[in-house]
């Protein structure tokens, strides 16, 4: 049995303004929103990497889950598709995995197709698998970055 979908860390929105909906959800009490920094991935494997470069993120951290914001740039890639096909809405649902590449490896020993991924130097990051034909969203694992070790 598959359990890397077990533990829910976010829900990612695809919106057209990411600033018209940060000032929306905040005018109803969700927030504080933080930008996301997506520049300390050292390896990605993207549909589009001009894409990534121009994509931005905000999130919230609620008592019980996170919201994260997208708002795809110019050009193609998953989420401006979805964003042109279906308008605003749920992209993908993320998964808290302790290990990233041993998450993946059993997703696609499940028979999982990789549709994005992305790792840090010490291996943490995220894995979108191509799920959206059958559960309606992307499904996505990702492990947090390891915190900083103390030297003595």
């Amino acid at each position: 049995m598959l359990t890397i979908f077990r533990k829910l860390h976010h829900v990612c929105i695809v919106v057209q303004d990411i600033h018209k909906a940060v000032a929306y959800y905040e005018s109803v009490g969700i927030g504080p929103w933080h930008p996301y920094d997506a520049s300390e991935y050292t390896e990605l494997d993207l549909q589009n990497p001009l894409a990534w470069g121009e994509t931005q993120y905000m999130y919230t951290d609620l008592d019980n889950v996170q919201i994260q914001l997208c708002q795809p740039g110019t050009h193609p890639d998953p989420k401006r598709t979805f964003l042109e096909t279906h308008g605003e809405g749920v992209f993908h649902l993320g998964f808290l995995v302790e290990n990233c590449d041993a998450g993946e490896a059993a997703g696609k020993h499940a028979g999982l197709t990789v549709l994005e991924r992305g790792r840090r130097d010490d291996r943490s990051g995220f894995t979108y698998f191509d799920t959206a034909a059958h559960a309606g969203v992307v499904l996505e694992i990702r492990s947090n970055k390891a915190p900083a070790q103390e030297t003595s």
